[in-house]
């Protein structure tokens, strides 16, 4: 028998070693989850296992056929496939609805999903990094600088929809349900944005998405989509602790059979050098 595309005394053991890797990836992305279950507007990542392609199996020899001069002809006969492992394709973040907690805080606000067009859309807030680089999060979190400037608690200016810092001047302002800020000597408009496609977006350093590749953000108005902004709220982390604590515990069991799969190839790894050994 021929094992094609592999070596057969060593699969298992790069098998089990390959299981041992995607669930502890799988767990630090759990661990990751519960880390920030009380970051405002955190969503959490979940980790997709895929499986390395099939082996094919194939037997390789020959057939005596009853002639005179005893004549053999080749047999190759597909026997079937074996798997040959997982590993963790990628994280892909959840992009519900978090709880919305009331915090009495003028500089907080939450979106409220209403109507999509897609089941894959979603709204986020627009702000500028340090670099001058637009990005996009959930985390309504926010405050005002010395400056008067609306910003995240890193310092990142809050855009209004034409792009520009939004100047608030102090607390003193309110925002409606439409995203409208008004106050003495203001009138803008929040910069929240709309993706069709929300796993298109990359997620950062400080809980910011980037879009990734040609998606490129809607005007929620034009896309027919509903919301509301509710301002003295924020949005909670969409991470359920009880749920991730079984994902944990279910990636940790699979960890520790793949370690005790190891263990045993290990073993009688060992065990055929120190025979060969003796023979020779």
């Amino acid at each position: 028998m021929i094992l094609l595309g592999g070596d057969r005394l060593l699969r298992g053991l790069y098998m089990a070693t390959s299981g041992m890797i995607a669930h502890q990836r799988q767990q630090e992305t759990i661990s990751n989850n519960l880390a920030n279950v009380n970051t405002p507007g955190y969503k959490a990542d979940n980790a997709v296992l895929k499986s390395f392609p099939e082996m094919l199996i194939s037997y390789l020899g020959t057939k005596q056929i009853p002639t005179l001069q005893g004549l053999k002809i080749p047999v190759n006969r597909r026997i079937g496939s074996i798997h040959t492992g997982v590993y963790t394709q990628e994280t892909i973040p959840s992009f519900l609805q978090g709880f919305v907690r009331e915090t009495g805080m003028p500089t907080d606000l939450a979106i409220i999903d209403g109507v999509f067009p897609e089941e894959t859309g979603a709204l986020f807030f627009t702000v500028q990094n340090e670099n001058g680089d637009i990005r996009y999060t959930r985390n309504g979190n926010f405050t005002v600088d010395g400056q008067g400037f609306f910003t995240t608690n890193e310092g990142y200016y809050v855009l209004d929809t034409n792009g520009n810092p939004i100047q608030t001047n102090g607390y003193d302002f309110i925002v409606t349900p439409e995203g409208q800020v008004n106050g003495e000597g203001i009138a803008t408009e929040l910069g929240i944005v709309y993706f069709a496609n929300a796993n298109d977006l990359v997620k950062g350093e400080d809980n910011l998405f980037n879009p990734e590749g040609d998606s490129q953000p809607e005007n929620p108005n034009v896309a027919d989509v509903t919301f509301t902004v509710q301002q003295r709220f924020l949005e909670q982390s969409n991470v359920d602790p009880q749920q991730s604590m079984t994902q944990m515990l279910q990636a940790y069991r699979a960890f520790e059979q793949n370690q005790q799969v190891l263990k045993i190839y290990d073993d009688s790894l060992g065990r055929a050098v120190n025979e060969i050994g003796r023979l020779g």
